[in-house]
């Protein structure tokens, strides 16, 4: 069921590489079979096409967690909060914000 979901997904992209909707949920898909480094790339490909994509810098940083990057899940954690806070995405700013102090007391 996930390959034909990627197979969608991928086609799409390919359509669209900027494809916003599209690289999220393929990074989410990824995520379910722990292809990281897929999940990283499309993640970051994600900021530079849209970097107000408020939600992908919790799941990135997450994801930087999950591969024990602390110094990179930290800087993108802090990006999203500068970006939330010019949004004005409260929110936003409130899970970022947690999920940062989290990671810094287990530190």
């Amino acid at each position: 069921m996930h390959t034909n979901r990627i197979e969608r997904l991928e086609a799409l992209i390919v359509n669209n590489p900027n494809d916003t909707f599209a690289l999220f949920a393929l990074a989410k898909e990824y995520e379910k079979q722990q292809k990281w480094n897929d999940v990283v790339q499309l993640f970051e490909k994600l900021l530079v096409v849209d970097d107000k994509y408020i939600g992908v810098y919790y799941h990135l940083a997450k994801t930087y967690e999950q591969l024990n990057e602390i110094n990179k899940a930290l800087n993108i954690y802090e990006r999203g909060i500068l970006e939330a806070q010019k949004l004005q995405d409260l929110h936003a700013l409130s899970e970022l914000k947690n999920a940062k102090m989290n990671l810094e007391l287990e530190l």
